[in-house]
């Protein structure tokens, strides 16, 4: 098989570059290692940033977005006693909307299903061969058969433990890592979100996220130790603790259900440089991690989609390399910065191993700052509705 663009990932940014490439073009196959009914069951966060929303209606998957999303102009931060609301639109006048990565994934399958574009499911022993030359290829197994694909280029959107990230030679690949000493329990439950924005909220008794995925479906985490189970709670125990760290007026309203998904989610902070080795691309998670306290993942790896589709897309037109050149100092600048907003998030309102009396006093001059300080806000609002590409 011969394609101009091999994607390794079958996930939301390896689908949404394809679909990009595709409307100029170029053409592209990808592969996914799981089924697709496997990819849409999993459960990820729904938080899109302007330019990841702008990017899904150009790529001609906006529809649904825009008649079924939720688009919010502000959050909540709560500390103890205290609550802040940072308006976005009036900081930045821009907004993030609430539309569930799984939908996102949904719309774009069947962009790719529309237009025929190639994708293979069940993929096994993935191999990339002469990156570094000009003449790369992927093999692969499905079923007991061996396939190759040549191909120009290969686009790594297999995540942090696929292989494309590790295609890259030990001593050209340096690697960045803060593991935090805790994770969230989150769980799903057919309610009513408690709030029509989303709540961050950080107490005596720990951590807490009140989010949706829309109007009658709501999801909800607490802190947990990291090496906590789902079994461990009860969904009881789980909405007890919940209202222990959210502020009274919201835990007063909250309304409880059954758990339809109940899971632990590490965090983790990772960089990986350089995100391009010879003719391999890394895209997203393959590259970098964020802690979900922020809602940058699936943002970083459409900002990272945006600047190698761009990169692509004019090598193909006019034979220019300057944006396939650049595309790993340009994504990584913005990545940085998403790091560091992620962290600064996760560090402000966590319970921390350790912590002492000064820690937990600075946490509070923190949050008294960001209260008093309009400043503060708007730096905030930039952050969380996305930095420019």
């Amino acid at each position: 098989m011969r394609t101009q663009v091999a994607i390794i990932g079958g996930g939301p940014s390896g689908l949404l570059l394809g679909q990009l490439l595709h409307q100029r073009g170029i053409a592209t196959v990808t592969l996914e290692r799981k089924t697709k009914a496997y990819v849409l069951g999993r459960i990820r966060a729904g938080v899109l940033e302007a330019g990841l929303v702008d990017q899904l209606r150009a790529a001609g998957v906006g529809d649904r977005l825009d008649a079924e999303g939720f688009v919010h102009d502000g959050t909540v931060i709560s500390y103890g006693d205290t609550q802040i609301r940072v308006d976005f639109a009036k900081h930045t006048n821009a907004s993030v909307t609430v539309y569930g990565q799984t939908e996102v994934t949904r719309d774009l399958y069947a962009a790719r299903e529309a237009m025929q574009a190639e994708m293979v499911f069940n993929v096994q022993n993935v191999q990339i061969n002469g990156a570094d030359s000009e003449a790369p290829s992927v093999s692969y197994m499905v079923d007991g058969q061996e396939h190759r694909i040549a191909c120009d280029y290969v686009v790594g959107c297999d995540g942090f433990h696929g292989i494309s990230r590790k295609t890259i030679p030990d001593a050209i690949r340096r690697e960045y890592e803060k593991i935090y000493p805790f994770g969230w329990l989150g769980i799903l439950s057919e309610t009513p979100p408690v709030h029509e924005e989303l709540i961050y909220a950080s107490s005596e008794a720990g951590f807490a996220l009140c989010s949706m995925r829309n109007e009658n479906l709501s999801r909800y985490y607490i802190q947990c130790a990291l090496d906590d189970s789902p079994d461990r709670w009860t969904d009881d125990a789980f909405w007890a603790a919940l209202r222990e760290r959210i502020p009274q007026e919201y835990a007063a309203r909250l309304v409880t259900g059954p758990s339809i998904e109940k899971s632990v989610v590490p965090l983790r902070s990772f960089v990986s440089e350089p995100m391009r080795w010879g003719r391999l691309f890394l895209c997203g998670d393959a590259a970098h991690i964020v802690p979900p306290t922020g809602a940058k993942g699936l943002n970083t790896a459409a900002s990272d989609v945006h600047y190698l589709s761009q990169g692509l897309i004019q090598l193909y037109d006019t034979g220019e390399t300057q944006g396939i050149d650049t595309y790993s100092q340009k994504a990584l600048a913005r990545v940085w910065k998403a790091e560091r907003f992620s962290w600064w998030m996760t560090s402000l309102l966590h319970h921390f191993p350790g912590q002492t009396d000064f820690d937990l006093r600075m946490q509070q001059a923190e949050v008294d700052f960001l209260q008093s300080n309009t400043h503060a806000q708007a730096v905030l609002a930039q952050n969380y509705v996305g930095l420019p590409y």
